[in-house]
């Protein structure tokens, strides 16, 4: 039920109601336990489900089970590292070679087939823009910005440097010379020369094409590690700022319609509100032991949901790191959003981490990429940077006395199931799970299902428990399939579309298997109206709607980058 003492705002697509203060103050103070999101506590009556994939990750859509719950890992792609420090430009002055993403973005095009992966070309560096047909062989493109090379920004006057960068590709804009959008977190100076760390600030950009760049201004109000990510969900932009509680790393949200509306003074006119910081089930690492922070958050929409990646910092601190020359460990971990500002964190596992082994690729400080993701067939495709520092490097340059730190940074791929981050599992006794009231307009049920050895069987009940004919399990045709996409149908009837509307239950009979996901499609080939993360071949948007039914915008007449 929705508290009815909390004043009610803005309904949700998934029924939830947001407070009429928005964004919400929440809790500050040190060593505070997890705090379950609201929606976790006070469900809606009925849940809409109208669109994408259910996902497992927390208990919204259940109402009661048998089930497990497990949590699964990705496999770190055969062919990492998939782009290495080997131009020039991607050298840093020698001392700290870098082609890697630091936050950046990697989104795939559907206007020109093809997959884009922005990252820093050197510490502190400059820009640059690879691309690929297949997602792991990436080529560099000579582009006009800076000839002869794959760099995309021009430095302005005065001299700026970039720190982190953020890169969107915006579905929904109308405007063409705005398709792809950018902020940086840029430091002035020479290389070799103290740097001024409040100016120019956060930089707003955005291209027509992802390589020609134009500055709308900048913003003083932020700090390194800022990033930013869009939520379709609700259509605004979020920035997600690095601020500072004490000594600890934490963020701060703001959020508006309009991304440029941070320039400026615009952050000072609606200033961030605090979001999140470490709790109490944040544990040192075994082999540091010294309180974590959170480093930064990164967030992509993923299906019905807004998936988190939290940058975990575990430590030693930057002097120490740059003494030995070793990168500091962050590793990243998965939160979920139902709606866009409070996290679920069930799973403190680390979800990408570094090897912490000397001369390893990815010794340590595991960077998030923005986007999210990429859906490449039946997998979740993650980019990440990941450092593996220089232990011989006694540079006492300003700039480079960090060198050892943040050298030798390549980037790689982790490859996950589709729907992957949790199931529900039985093992050979038959196992149920029914959900919560829900309410659709599809026709078709869906399910994303691993019971080869196994059976699935789903039966469907009206509000009061009782099993509606002829949706009854011993109706359903079994399942035992191991398929990311699986319709479920029962004997003598077509679909689902006499429940339209209807508040509902789901009930699976699941023996010996995992069940990631449902889902009512309104076709038969199992579109599921959700959110795609970056994107991915055979996705014509920022939608899985179908390339006969899509919405979304085809192109804007742009000129492809040259090649």
């Amino acid at each position: 039920m929705v508290c009815s003492l909390i004043p009610a705002g803005e309904t949700l697509y998934n029924g939830i109601i947001l407070p009429e203060t928005w964004p919400p103050v929440v809790q500050n103070g040190a060593d505070l336990p997890p705090l379950p999101p609201p929606y976790l506590k006070n469900k809606p009556e009925v849940i809409p489900i109208d669109i994408g994939r259910q996902l497992f990750v927390d208990d919204f859509l259940i109402e009661s089970t048998t089930l497990k719950r497990l949590w699964h890992q990705p496999v770190k792609h055969a062919g990492n590292p998939v782009l290495t420090p080997e131009r020039p430009w991607e050298q840093g002055g020698g001392v700290n070679p870098m082609a890697a993403p630091f936050s950046d973005g990697c989104f795939y095009d559907a206007t020109t087939k093809r997959f884009m992966l922005w990252y820093s070309a050197g510490w502190y560096g400059n820009t640059a823009l690879a691309v690929s047909d297949d997602g792991s062989t990436w080529r560099r493109p000579e582009f006009d910005v800076f000839p002869g090379s794959n760099l995309v920004t021009m430095r302005d006057k005065p001299l700026w440097r970039r720190d982190n960068v953020s890169v969107w590709l915006d579905h929904d804009t109308t405007n063409a010379n705005q398709r792809f959008k950018m902020t940086c977190y840029a430091r002035t100076g020479e290389v070799g020369a103290k740097l001024d760390h409040h100016k120019p600030g956060l930089l707003f950009l955005s291209s027509p094409d992802g390589s020609h760049w134009n500055l709308h201004g900048s913003a003083l109000r932020s700090g390194d590690n800022t990033t930013m990510f869009y939520n379709p969900f609700r259509k605004v932009w979020v920035v997600s700022h690095r601020i500072f509680v004490g000594n600890e790393r934490a963020r701060a949200y703001w959020e508006s319609p309009n991304l440029f509306a941070g320039v400026g003074d615009g952050f000072e006119k609606q200033k961030p509100t605090f979001w999140s910081r470490a709790d109490n089930a944040d544990k040192p690492h075994p082999q540091i032991g010294i309180p974590p922070q959170i480093y930064k958050i990164d967030a992509a929409p993923y299906e019905s949901i807004m998936l988190g990646l939290f940058e975990i910092l575990y430590g030693p601190s930057n002097e120490a790191c740059a003494a030995q020359g070793i990168p500091k460990n962050t590793e990243i971990q998965l939160g979920y959003s139902r709606d866009g500002f409070h996290w679920d964190r069930p799973n403190r596992r680390s979800f990408i981490a570094g090897t912490r082994d000397p001369g390893n690729w990815e010794r340590g400080y595991i960077s998030s990429c923005g986007g999210g993701c990429v859906i490449v067939g039946d997998e979740l495709w993650f980019y990440y940077g990941a450092f593996r520092g220089d232990e011989m490097n006694h540079s006492t340059d300003f700039l480079c006395i960090w060198g050892g730190l943040y050298a030798n940074a390549s980037t790689g791929i982790a490859k996950l199931r589709r729907d992957g981050f949790a199931s529900m599992h039985a093992e050979v006794e038959t196992g149920v799970l029914t959900t919560s009231i829900v309410r659709f307009t599809g026709r078709h049920l869906f399910v994303n299902v691993n019971v080869p050895r196994g059976e699935l069987r789903a039966e469907v009940l009206d509000a009061d428990g009782r099993v509606i004919a002829p949706f009854a399990k011993e109706n359903c045709k079994p399942i035992s399939a191991d398929k990311a996409k699986q319709a479920i149908q029962w004997q003598g009837v077509a679909d689902l579309s006499t429940l339209h509307g209807k508040g509902v239950r789901f009930r699976f009979h699941l023996r010996q298997g995992d069940l990631y996901a449902f889902w009512v499609s309104p076709d038969t080939d199992g579109t599921s109206g959700g959110y795609v993360a970056a994107g991915g071949p055979g996705f014509t948007g920022a939608r899985d709607v179908g390339k006969a039914k899509t919405g979304e915008r085809r192109g804007c007449g742009m000129t492809i980058s040259p090649e």
